[in-house]
């Protein structure tokens, strides 16, 4: 490993992190971190610009730095040696240490305690199987930059110089979530170079209503007396028809949400007033037409844009589905074009489960996109296997190529199993050919046993004439 003196938070602490693969950022890449998407971590590492943190989270990584100074000794006397906050690369990997022996055999890892952690970790009996994936996808690739026997989790919570609470566990080298980060780092490498930034996320929209109208005011005896009816139907009328009916952001999707609410209130109104109306004469009927067809046109649009909306969001669901499920063929399609057109045994994701609870535009693409990666890598993994086993099979059955004409079922074998059956059929073969020839022998030994007590036998005299 090599080790890099750099102060967290300091431009070159900055700029390293840009140019290497982080174990911190390592749980977003395989998209199980609670606080980072993968979607944005690629937008970070492609722009270069790390999220910016407010003072409340700030705050919390001060406290959780504090904790984890205080934490230190505790850490040493289960280790029983000293460890030392360092950061150090393998290569395009990186890892940031809370702390790690001189031997480098050991490190140290500390999370402030939270309800879950204290569930954990309170008996005393945890490994770190029950740690949440986050935590332990961190600690791999520690493990994996340093080299590492394992690692000390540890969580803690302090009231000033208190500890009010310390649990802790160890991790081991996991040689399948191993396998499973460095296929992540490497699709997300793909992603990456393929990366093509998408408008930035806006806040979470506040829908807007057309426009507010003027109070409406109607006084009637037998006839009516004072209205501002006209000026009323003239802004309602232009207000309704401004409403937007292309849907393609959220923004929109609220905007046309606050409409439909605005056109049913409008409706509400007209409908106080003109029972308002109906209480002071018994029939105006050019007060009550221009009611119902401002009334009528609010309900239209409102009626039309409640459908407008579903169709527009199930339209855009539908869209994001069937790029994400066109991307994940198209993967496929190369890995088998590079396998020989061997058939890969792939089950496609359910990107429609994927997006289910999701509301808006930003979080179904997020979940499209981190299904589609988790599922390339997996792919990458069945035909990476299938490779190997391809191999195994080349290898060991050189000469005795005519044994294997199922080479593309024995390929969806794994190697190992390929490897023991080819040696089986290959010697099973052996078995029987040796069996054929020294049949063969035994004939053609039958055929000159036969020949020779013939060959010995007197000739038989030739009889007298009589």
């Amino acid at each position: 490993m090599q080790i890099h003196n750099l102060i967290q938070g300091s431009p070159e602490w900055l700029a390293y992190r840009a140019q290497h693969f982080n174990a911190s950022d390592a749980p977003a890449m395989m998209g199980v971190s609670p606080y980072k998407t993968r979607a944005e971590l690629l937008r970070e590492l492609h722009s270069g610009l790390p999220a910016e943190v407010d003072a409340s989270t700030q705050r919390i990584f001060d406290a959780g730095h504090r904790f984890e100074s205080l934490a230190r000794p505790l850490a040493e006397q289960i280790i029983g040696e000293e460890v030392y906050p360092v950061t150090g690369s393998n290569g395009r990997l990186s890892a940031s240490f809370d702390g790690l022996t001189l031997g480098e055999d050991v490190a140290f890892e500390h999370k402030t305690a939270n309800s879950q952690l204290r569930a954990i970790l309170a008996g005393g009996t945890a490994t770190s199987a029950d740690l949440p994936a986050h935590y332990r996808v961190q600690m791999e690739q520690q493990l994996m930059v340093s080299g590492a026997e394992r690692v000390l989790f540890m969580a803690t919570l302090w009231d000033g110089e208190v500890c009010t609470f310390v649990g802790h566990c160890w991790h081991e080298p996991d040689a399948e979530l191993r396998a499973a980060i460095l296929r992540g780092w490497d699709q997300f490498a793909a992603d990456l170079a393929a990366y093509v930034p998408q408008a930035a996320a806006a806040p979470a929209p506040t829908g807007r209503a057309p426009e507010s109208l003027p109070a409406l005011r109607i006084e009637v005896t037998g006839s009516v007396t004072a209205s501002n009816l006209a000026e009323f139907r003239q802004t309602a009328l232009a207000a309704i028809s401004s409403v937007n009916r292309s849907l393609q952001t959220d923004q929109d999707f609220a905007d046309a949400e606050k409409a439909v609410k605005w056109c049913a209130e409008v409706e509400t109104r007209l409908d106080a007033a003109k029972a308002h109306a109906l209480s002071q004469t018994t029939s105006i009927d050019e007060l009550f037409r221009t009611m119902d067809d401002i009334g009528a046109e609010a309900r239209r649009v409102r009626l039309d844009l409640e459908k407008l909306v579903k169709a527009r969001k199930d339209a855009i669901r539908g869209e994001i589905v069937a790029t994400a499920r066109t991307m994940w063929r198209d993967q496929v399609a190369g890995l088998e074009r590079e396998l020989g057109g061997l058939r890969l045994p792939v089950t496609e994701p359910d990107f429609a489960g994927a997006i289910k609870g999701k509301r808006t535009v930003e979080s179904l693409r997020d979940a499209c996109d981190t299904l589609l990666a988790q599922s390339k890598i997996a792919a990458s993994e069945r035909a990476a296997q299938v490779r190997e086993s391809l191999a195994a099979v080349r290898e060991a059955s050189t000469g005795f190529e005519f044994l294997f004409r199922d080479l593309d079922a024995l390929a969806l074998k794994p190697a190992a199993d390929v490897r023991a059956l080819v040696g089986a059929r290959i010697t099973e073969h052996k078995a029987a050919e040796e069996r054929r020839l020294e049949a063969e022998r035994a004939r053609i030994r039958a055929e000159e046993h036969a020949r020779a007590e013939q060959e010995r036998k007197p000739a038989e005299p030739a009889p007298h004439p009589v």
